[in-house]
């Protein structure tokens, strides 16, 4: 229930306008300026108690408590390192970030590519901070995770080993700025060791809140050099990487002084005039901060020797970055991945913005994690989303007429689980036509017969277990079903579903309405015929009436002579929950005409139940479940279901039939509640403190 109410106070924070770069979610509820001030005020250095200097912030496994690799690393301060220790010198540079001890060169690569655009770079560092004014051992930075910027608070002690940075550290020994923003990032994502390994396109994500793309240079566009100096030019991100065939292939280098299996940045691109043609150039960073291509047009390469003095980039140094013809780069790189910022982070007028669309969904087993097209029983279960694409771009380049846009699926917080033995999912998605008769609609889960007689229109390239897939598409003007979903049904998890369109485009959540059909079903003691009366008068005992324990015993004995239907008996809670429900009285027992009313409800709920039994095993699967609620008139959303498959399946996600009459039962109480207490029929209700206590206590 926790877990309800901080769902709904996020997406009301969000609504209010939190969680922009400008008005950061502040991250553990740490506030930099107040924490800060405090520390200044008592004259002591910040100790972040959220990410303590501790091995459990260095790792689980290579880097655990007792790694070899862990021995002997102490955390110290930036002054204990150096006399005179600095934030930035000079500016912030691709040439201060160097690797360290850790598997985070995707990472280093999306750090380079971020400090070529200065407006980017302010909104992950901010600018209020350093070692000399107002020092007092505490620095923030801001990270974009899943739709929302955090502002995340550490304090400066950093883990050395043998007097020396254990990660991340700068060229110029006295800079801390890029060892201090890794720390951030490995306190967002648990520990150090949960950033090893990766795709450059997530750092750059987190660092703009943009969408990134990947290309397969081995089958690229014949307009990819275009595609890359346009990239750069808006200010995109951009990484590079060679594939690995085997495990020995990791960080191997070639001859040629290229490293496999390792995240580059691009940083450049340029065309010289080269003995009387044009040769095409790109400008590659290794974030190691030396290692450098050695063939043509590398530093110093005879090369340059032709190019006139006025059109040769300054590249002569042992700092990682070297240049490369656009012909070499196609041949020796695999893929690269380019990040396409969103509107907000981009302040010049020449960059043409794309329009975003934003939302948070989660799979869960039983309910919402109905796994891929491979599943056709189960898919139909998947969260749905409608986009609305009406114009159609502007001068495409190939002349063919379509609305572009861009879809990623993002699955969220992965790497925190690394510590508890899981990682990512296989992810995907698929897209359909909205047919004519639901177009406009937006309050319609589309059903199995829907998807088991409709192809796909588009799909994710893959189904990847990548932190996001995305991938671009053109299609015509219309209504669009996006379903994402893991390749496998019923695993957990949480996604971020992103839309990037070149027009302006709608895109909402498509689900079924809250609502339900409650039929007055009230039977008066007058209209009880002899037979029931006199069953009833043998089981209310001298009374008259029939309390909760007794409705127990009652239900038990039936239940328990039938073979066609399992149940592990009626509760004690459930029968309280009937009996609230039938109670006009207030005493808290059935009189006759209640319980006969009762007794109808609990037979039709039983036809209902074994209606739905489509293998007569005695109990309903959670996706029969819902049909089956649908049946009985009630109509629920996602977050609903889930609740309710959280509280009434079992772990095998079946759902007994005790059980299928307690969720009833509690379902059209809570409805009848609020639809008794909304008398103008508004569709909200006020409830003061000691309300709200009384219903949720029934």
């Amino acid at each position: 229930m926790a877990g309800v109410a901080s769902n709904l106070a996020k997406k009301r924070a969000l609504a209010a306008g939190f969680g922009t770069n400008s008005n950061a979610v502040k991250y553990s509820n740490q506030d930099f300026e107040a924490l800060r001030s405090q520390c200044l005020s008592q004259g002591k250095l910040f100790t972040d108690p959220t990410f303590s200097a501790a091995p459990e912030s260095l790792g689980f496994n290579e880097l655990g408590p007792n790694s070899s690799k862990t021995r002997g690393v102490v955390w110290k301060r930036p002054g204990e390192l150096c006399s005179s220790p600095q934030f930035i010198v000079g500016g912030a540079t691709r040439t201060d970030i160097c690797q360290g001890g850790l598997g985070d060169c995707w990472l280093l690569a999306a750090i380079a590519s971020l400090t070529l655009n200065d407006d980017v770079m302010a909104r992950v560092v901010p600018r209020d901070q350093s070692f000399e004014d107002n020092y007092a051992g505490i620095f923030h930075f801001q990270f974009w995770q899943f739709g929302e910027w955090v502002d995340v608070v550490i304090d400066d002690r950093l883990p050395v080993k043998d007097g020396e940075l254990l990660f991340v550290h700068s060229a110029e020994g006295s800079e801390f700025w890029s060892a201090l923003l890794e720390k951030a990032y490995a306190k967002v994502n648990g520990c150090y060791e949960a950033l090893s390994g990766g795709s450059t396109t997530e750092g750059f994500e987190d660092f703009t809140g943009g969408i990134a793309e990947q290309y397969d240079l081995s089958k690229a566009p014949a307009n990819m050099f275009y595609i890359i100096k346009k990239a750069l030019e808006s200010g995109a991100l951009l990484g590079c990487s060679i594939d690995i065939t085997s495990a020995a292939d990791s960080e191997a280098v070639t001859r040629q002084k290229l490293v496999k299996g390792h995240a580059y940045s691009l940083t450049g691109v340029t065309e010289v005039n080269y003995r009387g043609r044009k040769e095409k150039l790109v400008r590659m960073r290794n974030p190691w901060g030396q290692v450098e291509w050695t063939g043509a047009w590398s530093d110093g390469s005879s090369e340059w020797n032709s190019v006139d003095s006025s059109e040769r980039p300054s590249a002569n140094k042992e700092d990682g970055e070297f240049w490369m013809s656009f012909t070499e780069f196609l041949r020796h790189w695999s893929r690269i991945e380019i990040c396409t910022l969103t509107p907000d982070t981009i302040t010049s007028d020449d960059v043409k913005h794309w329009s975003v669309c934003n939302y948070d969904g989660g799979w869960r087993k039983g309910s919402t994690a109905g796994g891929c097209r491979n599943n056709p029983y189960t898919f139909w279960m998947n969260p749905q989303f409608v986009i609305k694409l009406d114009e159609e771009d502007d001068d495409p380049d190939d002349g063919v007429d379509g609305c572009s846009f861009l879809v990623g699926l993002i699955q969220k917080n992965r790497r925190r689980l690394r510590k508890v033995g899981e990682d990512m999912h296989t992810i995907g998605f698929a897209i359909y036509e909205v047919p004519p008769q639901f177009r406009g609609q937006r309050e319609v889960h589309l059903d199995k017969n829907f998807f088991m007689t409709h192809a796909s229109a588009a799909r994710s390239e893959t189904f990847v277990n990548l932190r996001e897939v995305s991938n671009r598409f053109r299609l015509p003007p219309g209504e669009y079903l996006v379903v994402p979903s893991t390749f496998d049904a019923h695993l957990n998890g949480d996604f971020c579903l992103r839309v990037f369109s070149e027009k302006q485009s709608e895109v909402l959540p498509c689900d079924d309405p809250v609502d339900a059909v409650l039929d007055d079903e009230t039977t008066s003691d007058d209209d009880v015929d002899a037979n029931f009366r006199a069953l009833f008068a043998k089981l209310a005992g001298d009374d008259m009436e029939i309390s909760a324990t007794e409705l127990k015993t009652i239900l038990n004995k039936i239940v328990a002579k039938r073979t066609d239907i399992k149940t592990d008996g009626f509760s004690l809670e459930t029968s309280r929950v009937m009996v609230n429900l039938m109670d006009d009285s207030g005493n808290g027992k059935l009189g006759l005409g209640e319980f006969a009313t009762l007794w109808k409800k609990v037979q039709r709920y039983l036809g209902i139940y074994k209606q739905n039994d489509k293998d007569n095993s005695g109990t309903m699967s959670s996706p029969e479940m819902r049909i089956a609620l649908k049946e009985a008139g009630f109509t629920l959303n996602n977050t609903i279901y889930q609740l309710l498959v959280a509280r009434y399946a079992e772990p095998d996600m079946t759902v007994d039939f005790d059980n299928f009459v307690g969720c009833l039962m509690r379902l059209e109480m809570m409805f009848r509640v609020f639809k008794k207490i909304d008398a103008h029929d508004s569709g909200s209700i006020e409830l003061d403190f000691d309300q709200w206590l009384t219903f949720a206590m029934i």
